[in-house]
């Protein structure tokens, strides 16, 4: 089909709503805490219930979408945004945040396995990696401006006053899920009005039966990339989950203001590194790419966990840039060592996301028993493992490379 710009903005849209609504709940972490009187490992079930949701539904998403279409699968995933961020502005009981992230994070899931394909259609198989960048950059961006967005809503609370109505004087905070509400039924009244192409999948990434998954979970090279993007969003979480709450236990900063700011620059970063290690991996293997970022990264991270209050602040954010890579790269070596059944294969790496759900948990609950750096420290594993992979992965395709001329 010819390239159709709208569906192409709307696509870029729906993956900066995507990262507006998911990577928020670090900045919210300390004031969700404050005003539920949450335990860290209270505080750890907000991200894992989110993030379960990609392990429970990422497979299921991609038989709904050949059966039943791109658009109905978007409006159900908008839909159930929508439903999750009223239903807790209305009651702003923890349960019912329980409740609200995991049915959010269900519709975030669908719209990820929706929007990928619907991108390399509309804007064009030839041009499917520039947009994909261009998408990425979107997603970054949301998340950059989320956190800002929450400090001012917090600080000028008292002038919106149809949100001085409608919620506590002390969970000012809570404001922020009325903007998500609004913005999802923007996208279902965009969605709805417009005509979506239907994609037709190809071989490789058609999503397969039971018996093709059930045959790839035996692979021990599809489990250990699985393990992969589990242990990657596990730490990429870790960090942006707990970074503003670190940063006021042990350095005092203001979890409303500049631990807010601290989590947009953090994925600021990321979107910074990425383009950064787009321009890297054309003139460096993929592997070689991935050992020296999470080098660094685990350099960070120690630095954030351990170093004085300035040092601390500033490696928490660097953080973000020296993960951007690991995600497409870990991707990419996955699909590269499988010669068939991408799609399914695609489909099982997604549901590894849940790792972000596992890991906040297992820190929360460490926190409470030791402290909540000891709890942190655990994300030192997922790095090593994510270095681990730069080591032993042996992918068919390597990526292509250019070389420079003297």
């Amino acid at each position: 089909m010819q390239r159709n710009y709208k569906i192409v903005v709307l696509i870029l849209i729906t993956f900066f709503v995507i990262s507006f609504l998911t990577n928020i709940l670090g900045a919210l972490n300390p004031s969700a805490s404050l005003s539920f009187e949450l335990t860290e490992t209270m505080a750890g079930f907000l991200p894992f219930s989110f993030f379960i949701a990609y392990g429970i539904m990422s497979i299921p998403a991609g038989f709904l979408l050949e059966k039943y279409g791109e658009k109905p699968l978007m409006l159900a995933g908008f839909s159930l945004a929508f439903s999750g961020s009223i239903i807790f502005a209305i009651f702003p009981f923890f349960w019912v945040f329980l409740l609200s992230l995991f049915t959010i994070g269900t519709g975030m899931a669908i719209l990820q396995v929706v929007i990928n394909p619907l991108l390399r259609v509309a804007g064009g198989e030839e041009h499917y990696a520039f947009n994909s960048v261009l998408a990425q950059l979107f997603f970054g961006l949301a998340s950059f401006i989320s956190p800002m967005v929450y400090t001012y809503l917090v600080i000028n609370s008292n002038t919106f006053h149809f949100f001085e109505n409608i919620q506590n004087e002390d969970m000012a905070w809570i404001s922020i899920y009325w903007l998500f509400a609004i913005l999802a039924l923007g996208m279902i009244l965009s969605i709805y009005f417009m005509k979506l192409p239907r994609i037709r999948l190809r071989d490789e990434e058609k999503v397969g039966d039971r018996k093709t998954y059930l045959k790839l979970f035996k692979n021990p090279t599809v489990r250990l990339y699985f393990l992969g993007i589990f242990m990657y969003v596990g730490a990429e979480q870790g960090i942006s989950f707990w970074m503003s709450k670190f940063l006021q236990i042990y350095h005092g900063f203001n979890f409303e203001t500049t631990g807010a700011i601290a989590v947009g620059r953090f994925w600021g970063l990321m979107t910074i590194g990425g383009l950064f290690g787009l321009v890297l991996l054309k003139i460096l293997d993929s592997k070689l790419v991935l050992r020296i970022f999470t080098t660094m990264a685990i350099i960070s991270f120690a630095c954030g966990i351990f170093a004085t209050k300035n040092i601390s602040y500033y490696s928490f954010q660097a953080c973000g840039f020296f993960l951007s890579v690991m995600y497409p790269i870990i991707i990419s070596l996955g699909l590269n060592s499988i010669k068939k059944h991408h799609g399914s294969v695609a489909g099982i790496l997604m549901s590894g996301i849940m790792g972000g759900a596992i890991f906040q948990v297992i820190i929360g609950f460490l926190g409470d028993i030791y402290s909540l750096k000891a709890g942190m420290m655990l994300i030192f594993v997922p790095l090593a493992y994510i270095l681990f992979i730069s080591f032993w992965a042996s992918p068919i395709i390597r990526n292509k490379t250019v070389k420079i001329s003297k």
